[in-house]
């Protein structure tokens, strides 16, 4: 018999979120399990929302309207938030996508982590930490598509890009067969702070890698809480150590997997690289444990 995978609900605001990011984000999340779920958020009396109209069809996806109740206040946020409670207590999916920049979800996310459920979010480089880090996974929208990676010297673009690594989002407490937050190394890893510019995301170059203390901790303190007698590390063990701790994707650096990303910090040795096998080691450990 089939494994049954994973059932995920959608749940989309429209006033925040670019339509023509949908297909990039359907195919990110298909990734994790089912999207049997599929809901869009807003006011579809605004011509603001022509884009999303347009893929209602295209991407089975389920308008939900909801007025304006007051002027320069829009009620999408507590709408979802609704429908996402009531589907946590009867279709209870196995996770949540969350597509938004709004850090009023916050509370929401931590709730429905605290059940049992993973939250996928997506959002906009500017979307608050609180956020980005109370989600299982956040990968910025400027991260996705195949354009996303720009080689760093374009127009001086790479300078503008400065990271942040994010803090430990609320531990997973819920139920078992919750999809796991591990990071495998595949491009669909988890999400820290990098600011694109021109709407795509750059190429962090090494050097402000390295001076990210914060992303440069959260890496070694994987590494060691995942190595061997020897210092070697799994870079998939050092991934979903990562993931259990913080909302990460190496994508938001610009790097498509955390292989790459930990070979352009230039801090880490690598054996085994393009095989399952692939693990890493602290350089500054290595060369400590061996006295020179």
């Amino acid at each position: 018999m089939a494994e049954l995978q994973p059932r995920i609900a959608l749940l989309i605001d429209a006033d925040n979120a670019p339509a023509e990011k949908i297909d990039e984000i359907l195919t990110e999340l298909s990734t994790f399990g089912v999207i049997d779920i599929r809901r869009v958020y807003g006011n579809w009396t605004k011509h603001a929302l022509i884009g999303w109209q347009n893929k209602l069809l295209e991407y089975a996806l389920r308008p939900m309207q909801q007025f304006d109740y007051s002027k320069h206040k829009n009620a999408t946020d507590m709408a979802m938030t609704v429908d996402a409670m009531e589907l946590l207590y009867t279709e209870k999916p196995n996770a949540f996508g969350i597509v938004s920049s709004d850090a009023d979800f916050t509370p929401l996310v931590m709730h429905l982590r605290f059940k049992g459920a993973a939250v996928y979010g997506f959002g906009a480089a500017q979307t608050p930490k609180p956020f980005v880090n109370a989600c299982s996974r956040f990968l910025y929208l400027e991260a996705l598509g195949e354009d996303a990676v720009l080689e760093p010297g374009a127009e001086n673009a790479a300078a503008a890009a400065r990271p942040a690594a994010a803090a430990g989002g609320p531990p997973q407490e819920g139920r078992n067969g919750a999809p796991s937050n591990g990071l495998a190394d595949k491009p669909a890893a988890t999400g820290a702070a990098v600011g694109p510019a021109e709407g795509a995301c750059l190429r962090v170059p090494r050097s402000q890698l390295r001076q990210d203390t914060g992303l440069m901790s959260l890496l070694r303190s994987a590494v060691n809480a995942t190595q061997d007698e020897d210092g070697w590390a799994r870079v998939g063990a050092v991934g979903t150590q990562i993931g259990n701790k913080a909302s990460f994707d190496a994508r938001n650096y610009g790097y498509a997997t955390l292989t790459k990303l930990l070979v352009a910090t230039q801090a880490f040795d690598l054996r085994d690289e393009g095989t399952s096998r692939v693990a890493v080691r602290d350089k500054r450990a290595a060369k400590a444990r061996s006295g020179n």
